[in-house]
């Protein structure tokens, strides 16, 4: 087994081998995902969950892919997925590092075929993302950060650094990324007050993925989403150079928390 990672002063580090290691392992995942994306002649079956979300053969392979390679390769570190049976808080507690895993982010979108669908992982630090990975199955795509090292996008072989967007809050124009499939009145309170803002709508952590490429500014989300769904994008929008935040209290979001649920937040580029 590979080393799991080194520990350089107070900064978080995976070695390039892990990184290479997940690299492989999501995209193992992303083209099993593809191969029921693209089976048009076959009918994939589509339950729900309590919650009357959507679940699909692909997010439990893809769950099933990542959750055992990331056992074999770092047994000593727990699991937490949306697509797994939750250990309490009691047990989760004690944990000091845990991956969290989304293995099919967008079901929606997967199922609507919009392309707009992705696989999130990061691992947490004492409740806070020190590393994530966003792999983009249909574009084959992996963006990706360690605390302290900044983010990248890799394709084919190439790893370039991405950076957000600096803006200031009154300016014209901004770019405001929202959901695609959902926008409640709250969060359209908040767009209301920018000026001219040029709305993007995006599915998935898709919407993360352009606030740290710069290609969006500002993303504000006043609908409660999961712990797994925002992870890895917080921390490869830190390490770009911009924020997620809570919405009342500016403060970072926190990971492993008595209930998986999120507070309203903002995740945004550099604003000045």
């Amino acid at each position: 087994m590979k080393s799991v990672a080194t520990n350089v002063g107070e900064i978080f580090i995976l070695t390039p081998e892990n990184v290479q290691d997940i690299s492989s392992l999501l995209t193992e995942a992303g083209t099993a995902v593809m191969k029921i994306y693209e089976a048009v002649d076959i009918s994939y079956k589509t339950a729900y969950k309590k919650d009357n979300s959507p679940v699909t053969d692909a997010d439990l392979m893809s769950n099933k892919i990542i959750s055992t390679g990331l056992s074999d390769i770092f047994p000593e570190i727990p699991i937490i997925s949306e697509e797994s049976n939750l250990d309490s808080y009691h047990q989760r507690k004690k944990w000091e590092y845990a991956w969290l895993l989304d293995p099919l982010d967008g079901t929606k979108e997967f199922i609507n075929r919009s392309d707009e669908f992705s696989i999130n992982l990061a691992l947490i630090k004492n409740g806070t993302p020190v590393a994530g990975f966003i792999y983009l199955p249909v574009f084959k795509m992996l963006y990706y950060a360690i605390k302290g090292s900044g983010a990248f996008e890799a394709f084919e072989n190439q790893n370039n650094s991405i950076s957000v967007n600096t803006f200031k809050l009154d300016q014209k124009g901004l770019r405001i990324v929202a959901s695609r499939s959902e926008m409640d009145s709250s969060t359209r309170s908040y767009i209301d007050i920018l000026d001219s803002p040029e709305i993007i709508t995006l599915g998935s952590a898709l919407k993360f993925i352009s606030i740290a490429k710069g290609d969006a500014d500002y993303y504000p989300r006043m609908i409660h989403i999961m712990e797994w769904d925002t992870a890895a994008g917080q921390i490869i929008i830190e390490e770009a150079g911009g924020a997620l935040v809570e919405a009342d209290s500016g403060l970072p979001l926190t990971y492993n928390k008595p209930t998986m649920i999120n507070p309203y937040f903002i995740a945004s580029g550099k604003i000045i």
